[in-house]
């Protein structure tokens, strides 16, 4: 059958097969991802409608983006859109993809801030989904976010404008862009954590895919929460919280770096999964 002749329906059943036959996790739900990105189609419409043509452009784009997601490319960077805490990003392989799990520390932050006025240091912004999230939905913050990654933040510049987001974009390696007398209400980080010995182990999406600058948390995962529990203090308002993303692992050892440094109230939150995502504790 000519490409060009098949049907909305057949579209699926093709992606579908080959995503299986690729061994990629989810075929079914990557298939019907692309098919409504690629042909506009919600579940209703194609229901509707299974035996709709489309037009050779788009299904001339659906094919490409098959045989990407075949080679294991992110879906999220074949789209170049995610969600996240109900907004849209564009992710570009400069940037971690955002996740579900993370949402629990931008949720974290945004109770703790509540409606008072809160100046909000992002470290290791990424894509800027947490900073763009908290300048939107906590009204009163002054959201400031780093990233030593130029590219990583051009993408989260348009991410700030595409949302409607005022926040202050600096270019370092965490604290280095600030000169010294600044003080923030909140610092938040989802920094590098995993073990360098581990990223040849994790899935081919993230391994090949996903910037090694923002998973390799070196030897032991807790570098880059060594130096911002040392260095988060000068940059903190009394009564100030620090609160961190982390791997499932690290809950412990996490929240000990935090009591040593004199931290209170150190707790860790579990994600959807049960498993430890977040520390967080007070100057």
């Amino acid at each position: 059958m000519s490409s060009e002749t098949r049907s909305l329906q057949e579209w699926l059943r093709y992606a579908k097969q080959r995503f299986a036959e690729a061994g990629v996790p989810e075929p079914e739900a990557d298939a019907r991802i692309l098919l409504e990105a690629v042909f506009s189609v919600g579940r209703t419409q194609f229901y509707l409608h299974p035996e709709r043509i489309p037009l050779p452009r788009q299904a001339k784009r659906f094919s490409d983006m098959v045989e990407k997601r075949c080679a294991r490319i992110p879906l999220q960077y074949i789209t170049g859109k995610q969600n996240f805490m109900g907004f849209s990003f564009d992710v570009t392989p400069a940037v971690l993809i955002p996740r579900l799990d993370t949402e629990i520390l931008a949720e974290t932050v945004l109770t703790w801030i509540g409606g008072r006025k809160a100046e909000v240091l992002d470290l290791c912004t990424g894509s800027g989904c947490i900073a763009v999230s908290i300048a939107k939905l906590a009204k009163n913050a002054r959201v400031t976010a780093t990233d030593i990654s130029t590219e990583a933040l051009e993408t989260a510049k348009k991410n700030s404008r595409q949302n409607g987001t005022d926040i202050r974009f600096l270019q370092g390696d965490l604290f280095t862009p600030f000169c010294g007398g600044e003080r923030f209400d909140a610092i938040i980080s989802n920094p590098p954590y995993i073990p360098s010995a581990e990223l040849a182990e994790l899935e081919p999406e993230v391994r090949d895919w996903e910037p090694a600058l923002a998973l390799d948390g070196s030897a032991d995962g807790l570098a880059f929460y060594r130096r911002i529990v040392r260095e988060a203090p000068a940059y903190l308002k009394d009564g100030g919280l620090l609160a961190f993303e982390i791997g499932y692992e690290q809950g412990k050892a996490v929240s000990e770096l935090m009591r040593q440094a004199g931290f209170g109230g150190v707790c860790v939150q579990k994600d959807l999964a049960g498993l430890d995502r977040v520390v967080t504790g007070e100057k």
